[in-house]
């Protein structure tokens, strides 16, 4: 009875575990010969034919990073730049707004009442508004005399040129006109000599 085991065994041990000649004539994955294996890692690539490295084209990426965040920079410091240009522009137009009012006061007071003491504390102020204004940068656009440009005057009405005065020049001027730099801070409001018909 043993004996009948142990011969079951046996069968069983030869059947399920192969000799080590059946190990040896077993395939094999020869990886070293792996087109993938040859790639991975090799570090270059190529770009329209020619061959790069990884190190050049981590130098270009660094270098197209740069130049946005250059250019990020800039723009950040032109945005700036023209945000507090046009605060302190909106600031400029109010008190050139306070020193019209106080010009108009100062033209409509009579004669008499341009020796009182009030009367001339109300034109001491304007005066160091003005100041103020040209310290900025901001001075008055010439306009009654002068030919008509559309980029600092606005025409309100156009009349026939009186006598003397050219075809196209400001007659009058209703409102001062101010500019700061080369800017046109608040175009000045006139009335122009009407062109000839044909000139």
């Amino acid at each position: 009875m043993f004996e009948d085991v142990r011969e079951d065994a046996a069968a069983k041990g030869d059947a399920g575990v192969p000799s080590s000649a059946e190990d040896a004539s077993l395939p094999q994955e020869d990886q070293a010969t792996s087109p993938d294996a040859e790639s991975f890692g090799s570090g270059t690539t190529e770009v329209e034919g020619v061959p790069r490295t990884d190190s050049q084209d981590y130098k270009d990426r660094w270098l197209r990073a740069e130049a946005d965040l250059q250019n990020f920079r800039r723009r950040a410091v032109r945005d700036r730049e023209e945000s507090v240009r046009m605060a302190e522009d909106r600031l400029l137009l109010e008190l050139i707004g306070l020193l019209d009012d106080l010009e108009r006061a100062i033209a409509a007071l009579t004669p008499e009442q341009s020796v009182e003491a009030w009367v001339q504390g109300v034109v001491l102020t304007a005066s160091r508004m003005r100041d103020s204004l040209s310290r900025h940068g901001v001075m008055v656009v010439p306009s009654v005399g002068q030919p008509f440009d559309p980029t600092v005057h606005e025409a309100l009405l156009e009349i026939d040129p009186p006598t003397g005065v050219a075809p196209g020049a400001i007659v009058q001027e209703v409102q001062k006109g101010y500019r700061r730099g080369e800017r046109s801070l608040r175009a000045a409001r006139v009335v122009v000599a009407r062109m000839q018909a044909g000139g």
